[in-house]
């Protein structure tokens, strides 16, 4: 099938413009961008794009697609909370479960502009093949593309953290330590059936591994997760130094920084993904840069969990690939890339005096494009709009209040847009949202299924939920503890009078 794209202005990011061109495309494919008028073959259908405003699909480096049924169930939650809350918010999950809740962030990204994400699924006690089958069928039938990486561990959340078990009451610790995960042989070889049957098509949809925090996971299972990864030349994606007790317990655990111990152990290399990277020094960052390893930079989610503020221009002069996340609903209580770019710019601005070293807007949008295109692996394929990449397109409406008037496209989407200027989205030359509506997924039945949902899984998952409240206490005060000691670098802000 062969289109011509009529009518609309294509973004320039690098010189803020958007000037009017017409787009061939040709079955998934760009094939040429040429000025209005430019000849197309006789049987090319029109697309009129008239009054729209052309840029490249943002892609989503760091996403939890189980999440979505669980979205916004907490409010003043550390990371160690919403660690100590998940047996409760994503416990008991049915396959259809699993699948209607990747299927509604699926919906959120494109409506918001997104068309790629790296999705770190997740199942308890450890991945199924069925369940991954069920999350890359929803990215499917939803039309993105996405990575999905399931999050493994051998150690339980309670048990990973030094000295939290200990700072437990001891009934609570008795119960914390009567949960275990299966080993981690486990995991990986439902990874393996999985990948061995993956039945869609890997150009959009493929499979990677996510050994989900270093110190939930034996140096053993690290070793047998990066071997495997290399094996089939899959993606590796882990969070990294995200809280600050997680940054002391690498020191406490290993004598050295969690980066450190993982470049020891030999696992950093180009297909490796830092999510968050908080609490990341200088050196830390030049054995990402060195191994070619890539970071995954989630400002929002990073600030609603209070961990602090991650680096994201030094990791930048240290060469180290960077893309831009949302997280996941339960920690950024939304999957809106628009609102994801804007607080990285924020983010920048509060931690430089030097304004010249802020995150000027066509950084921030090349990074959310082609800098996420390639901590997901599709680095010449898609996050740009050039001939021979994919044509992942998304239209902006200039008659949207956003861009009225259009004086600078760049600091507009940056700055302006909250996804509700989003009036079409192309992914693989199909519109899979026309004139704001979804062309795949049947959205008044999304919401009844997903209210079923909710209200089924809030009463089969009460009792875990009074065991994590009963926990919450000893949990939260352990975190508080833990951010009061000295650390070498810093990452909180904090006023004082």
């Amino acid at each position: 099938m062969k289109q011509i794209i009529r009518g609309g202005r294509l973004l320039d990011i690098g010189r803020h413009a958007a000037e009017p061109a017409d787009l061939l495309v040709e079955g998934d494919t760009i094939r040429e961008i040429g000025p209005p008028g430019m000849a197309a073959p006789g049987d090319a259908a029109t697309l009129d794009a008239a009054g729209r405003l052309l840029m490249p699909g943002l892609v989503n480096a760091h996403t939890h697609g189980h999440n979505n049924l669980a979205k916004s169930l907490g409010d003043r939650w550390t990371l160690e909370l919403l660690l100590n809350a998940a047996p409760w918010i994503t416990g008991h999950r049915t396959l259809e479960d699993k699948y209607l809740s990747t299927l509604i962030g699926a919906v959120e990204l494109i409506r918001k502009g997104c068309t790629a994400a790296y999705d770190l699924s997740f199942e308890l006690p450890a991945p199924t093949e069925e369940g991954l089958e069920a999350a890359g069928r929803a990215y499917a039938d939803a039309g993105m593309r996405a990575v999905v990486a399931p999050m493994m561990a051998d150690r339980t959340f309670h048990r990973a953290l030094p000295g939290l078990l200990d700072a437990l009451p001891a009934d609570l610790r008795r119960e914390a330590e009567s949960v275990s995960l299966p080993p981690f042989e486990a995991g990986l070889s439902a990874w393996e059936r999985a990948r061995a049957a993956w039945p869609f098509d890997r150009d959009r949809v493929r499979l990677a591994l996510a050994p989900t925090i270093p110190h939930h996971c034996s140096e053993a299972f690290l070793r047998a997760a990066h071997r495997m990864a290399a094996e089939h030349e899959v993606g590796f994606h882990t969070h990294l130094a995200e809280s600050k007790a997680q940054a002391l317990a690498g020191m406490e655990l290993y004598g050295m920084t969690q980066t450190a111990w993982l470049d020891s152990l030999g696992v950093l290399d180009p297909r490796f993904t830092a999510a968050h990277a908080v609490w990341l020094d200088r050196d830390d960052m030049r054995r990402l840069a060195d191994a070619g390893a890539a970071v995954a930079h989630n400002p929002g989610s990073n600030a609603r969990l209070g961990n602090g503020l991650a680096a994201a221009r030094a990791l930048l002069d240290a060469g180290v690939r960077v893309g831009i996340g949302t997280d996941a609903c339960t920690c950024s209580d939304n999957l809106n890339m628009f609102e994801a770019m804007r607080i990285a710019s924020m983010v920048s601005r509060v931690q430089e005096l030097d304004y010249e070293r802020w995150l000027a807007t066509e950084e921030i949008l090349d990074l959310a494009t082609r800098g996420s295109a390639g901590v997901l692996g599709f680095d010449d394929e898609i996050g740009a709009i050039e001939p021979g990449r994919k044509a992942d397109i998304v239209f902006l409406d200039l008659a949207h209040v956003n861009y009225v008037p259009l004086n600078d496209p760049v600091v507009q989407i940056v700055h302006g847009e909250d996804g509700t200027g989003v009036e079409s989205v192309m992914i693989g030359g199909r519109m899979v949202l026309a004139g704001r509506r979804m062309a795949t997924v049947d959205e008044e039945k999304l919401a009844r299924d997903a209210a079923d949902a909710a209200e089924r899984l809030a009463a089969v998952n009460a009792d875990a939920r009074a065991t994590a409240e009963r926990l919450e206490s000893a949990v939260g005060r352990y975190g508080l503890a833990r951010s009061r000691e000295d650390y070498h670098i810093e990452r909180h802000a904090r006023c004082t009078t």
